[in-house]
């Protein structure tokens, strides 16, 4: 394994139902509170899984902020890079449908996050930048994030990029879309759901022609496909640890994952992406699927650790790869 991953973007807290008394209505279910957003989610599923790795964010220095900036450390995660100011904590209120699939609403307005400054020159080890989700929309931190993304990209970095247009924030879908398809444009890696690529109006191939290494779709129950310049299209079915509680957070655990697996393999670079060959993506795809498994397997955005993956699938039969 070489090189740090640098992770920027947004932490914020989840509000997320409980199995509490709701007098009768499933929508009045009791509150509780749980450390999250994408990248703060990724920064901790690579700490879990022991890839040196520091965040990038601001986060407020009331409590919530401190409990986040601890929960990054206590996963070993780098904090050298988290600005701090008074501003308030973002708040994502969690609802659960039937089948425990999350649906968001956010209190964005003159948060922390949001405002994050250039934090000038990164790590001199760092290998990889991974920015994406809420971060890569809200104003002026957005901005900031794809101007690092980019410029990182023309020292030689690897790019990673998990976009994500949440219904309800978006206020300039235009620039929003530039700004996605400026960073893609230099991205080794992007990391994308079906729900992601309608929103953005690009689909894997699309991305992969403007100019992304290779893009890794995940399709929910469905699995996951990557659409790569050294081994075609590449598929396998989605894993299962134990029955499903929620998916908060199963697409940051599956980001986290393929990055590992990069790690893993020397592949933190983004010639070295576009070179693997159908069955190094099968392998790596399966991979990020246990992750995924682990983490809709309990509640709330709770990463698998080395250990846990490294167990092996507790299904009855391997993933396959399905490659055209």
């Amino acid at each position: 394994m070489t090189g740090r991953i640098v992770v920027g973007g947004e932490a914020l807290v989840d509000l997320v139902p409980t199995g509490g008394d709701h007098a009768g209505d499933p929508a009045l279910r009791p509150l509780a509170p749980r450390l999250g957003g994408g990248p703060f989610n990724t920064a901790v599923g690579l700490g879990r899984l022991g890839v040196p790795t520091t965040m990038l964010t601001r986060l407020s220095t009331d409590p919530f902020g401190d409990a986040l900036v601890a929960r990054l450390q206590a996963q070993g995660v780098d904090t050298a890079h988290v600005q701090r100011g008074p501003e308030p904590t973002t708040l994502a209120v969690v609802t659960l449908d039937a089948d425990g699939a999350a649906r968001y609403t956010f209190h964005v307005e003159g948060t922390a996050d949001r405002l994050v400054a250039d934090p000038g020159e990164l790590p001199e080890d760092t290998a990889a930048v991974a920015v994406g989700t809420l971060s890569l929309v809200l104003e002026p931190g957005a901005s900031r994030y794809a101007a690092l993304a980019v410029r990182e990209a023309a020292r030689g970095r690897l790019v990673s990029l998990d976009p994500n247009l949440r219904p309800g924030l978006v206020d300039d879908p235009d620039a929003v879309v530039a700004r996605l398809d400026g960073i893609a444009a230099v991205a080794g890696l992007v990391k994308m759901s079906d729900e992601d690529a309608d929103r953005w109006g690009r689909s894997p191939q699309d991305v992969l022609d403007a100019g992304a290494g290779a893009v890794v779709l995940t399709r929910g129950a469905s699995g996951l496909t990557a659409h790569t310049r050294g081994g075609g299209v590449v598929s396998v079915p989605s894993d299962e640890v134990g029955p499903l509680v929620d998916t908060i957070g199963a697409g940051d655990s599956v980001h986290a994952a393929l990055l590992a697996w990069l790690a893993d393999h020397d592949a933190l670079d983004r010639a070295a992406v576009t070179t693997l060959d159908a069955d190094a993506w099968a392998d790596a795809l399966g991979f990020a699927a246990r992750a995924a498994a682990w983490t809709v397997s309990r509640a709330g955005a709770e990463p698998p650790w080395r250990a846990e993956l490294d167990r092996g699938p507790r299904t009855t039969a391997r993933n396959t790869a399905d490659t055209q």
